[in-house]
């Protein structure tokens, strides 16, 4: 049930002075050119609330914003890793989220990447910081971006329906014959069925649903969704259903899929470093070696190059 402990890559330095940092990256960036490894030296090996501190310091001596000094002198890939790490993560995730709804189009792949692989509290925090950075409800502009099985889906999320702690040995039979009854032994599938059963469990009551459907099915219930459903909402459900088992896999799986085939999905990739470097990159790098024979670091170097390669080396390679 991903019952291992979280091995952050970024961890606080034993001796922290943000003044001397804050005069670090200012030098950094004054006069002709940029010390952009002074810049990854700094940011990338501080933890989140010390480049607030950094950032709060910066402002007070120099009378100018730390990020739109950064932004002023960077550019690319580099930019969005450096100013990304910048953002505490709820309101990182919040941006993402965001920017996948505005605008034509939605990119319902990172809504599903970023909702249906956190915890209720995580979900919480961003819905926060999402009203307060934009004005709407995380859940209206959802409502207003998505429709059908999918939206419900995430608007469970959003609402926070998982109860956590609660499971009922019992109450899990019965869901998998459930869910065994709206898939494979029926023809058609019902889709809302999957939503409102997975959509709703928490981690401890998911584990005991799916160890009860490989009983009932003689499979697991990851290979009946490839079989029973498709698209956004096989994608929403199959992050559910992973993260609840091993979140670190799901997070490896969605790094190589970021950079396997033609060209390189440099927004997901960067997402996840900078999301998951002071939560659980150390057991993603485990599950990527694991899954795939080489480190994760190795295939970052074959994708990316320059300060945006540096930048995503100290940020993978810390631990």
């Amino acid at each position: 049930m991903g019952d291992y402990q979280d091995i952050p890559t970024v961890l606080a330095p034993s001796v922290f002075v943000p003044f001397g940092d804050a005069n670090v990256l200012h030098d950094a960036m004054k006069g002709l050119g940029t010390s952009e490894q002074e810049i990854i030296d700094v940011l990338c090996r501080r933890t989140n609330s010390q480049r607030q501190a950094i950032s709060h310091i910066y402002t007070r001596e120099f009378q100018t914003d730390l990020v739109d000094d950064l932004k002023s002198e960077l550019g690319g890939n580099f930019e969005s890793v450096i100013v990304g790490l910048m953002l505490p993560t709820a309101d990182y995730c919040a941006k993402q989220l965001h920017k996948a709804m505005k605008g034509a189009g939605t990119d319902e792949e990172t809504l599903v990447e970023v909702l249906c692989s956190r915890s209720s509290e995580e979900i919480m925090q961003i819905a926060a910081a999402y009203e307060d950075a934009y004005g709407n409800s995380l859940e209206a502009d959802i409502n207003g971006d998505t429709s059908g099985p999918l939206n419900r889906l995430l608007v469970m999320t959003v609402k926070g329906r998982k109860n956590e702690g609660m499971f009922d040995a019992g109450k899990a039979a019965e869901q998998a014959a459930t869910l065994y009854r709206a898939g494979e032994a029926k023809l058609g599938t019902d889709e809302d069925a999957f939503v409102d059963i997975l959509g709703s469990a928490g981690q401890r009551q998911a584990y005991l649903i799916l160890e009860e459907y490989k009983k009932i099915a003689g499979r697991t219930i990851e290979q009946a969704l490839n079989d029973e459903l498709s698209g956004d909402l096989l994608k929403g459900l199959l992050a559910l259903v992973k993260t609840m088992d091993n979140s670190a896999q799901y997070f490896a799986e969605r790094l190589e899929a970021a950079m396997k085939g033609w060209g390189t999905d440099d927004t997901a990739l960067i997402r996840i470093i900078v999301s998951r470097c002071e939560i659980d990159l150390g057991n993603i790098k485990h599950q990527y070696e694991r899954l795939y024979g080489r480190t994760l670091l190795s295939a970052v170097k074959s994708e990316c190059s320059g300060d945006y390669l540096r930048a995503l080396s100290a940020l993978i390679g810390a631990a």
